[in-house]
């Protein structure tokens, strides 16, 4: 079992430190796990809501209304599981000890955008080539 790794709640990972120590795995572990928990709430509230909201509209107009807000809601809710399914392998990648670094080039993904995007799995430069190389091949 790991030890607990006290984390003030003003900390924020510093370039000065050394890359993914303890305190800033379980930054970003924490991180992690408290947006998936928003997620799953948000969720949550969905489901009731549209247990709760299910009636007979009679009128045509409002009835459409409607049934396109809840199609919204649901691709909304669609991304948002797609969503945790990244969080729970950047959970994965924290456990065994590559999280934060390049899945192409293996050097170190920079704090920033890690803060900025905790599920991200390439760096910077490797994300610009891949889009790039996205953008070619769908021009095609």
């Amino acid at each position: 079992m790991k030890a607990e790794v006290f984390l003030p709640d003003d900390y924020r990972p510093a370039e000065d430190e050394p890359f993914m120590n303890p305190r800033q795995v379980e930054y970003f572990r924490r991180k992690l796990l408290d947006w998936k928990a928003d997620l799953l709430e948000d969720s949550r509230d969905t489901i009731e809501g549209m247990q709760e909201g299910t009636r007979n509209i009679p009128d045509i107009a409002d009835r459409a209304s409607e049934e396109t807000d809840r199609a919204l809601e649901l691709r909304t809710r669609d991304r948002q599981r797609k969503l945790v399914a990244k969080i729970d392998a950047a959970l994965r990648r924290i456990e065994e000890g590559e999280y934060g670094y390049c899945e192409e080039t293996g050097e170190p993904i920079s704090l920033k955008r890690l803060d900025a995007r905790p599920i991200a799995t390439l760096s910077l430069e490797a994300q610009e080539r891949h889009e790039r190389r996205e953008k070619v091949h769908r021009d095609d």
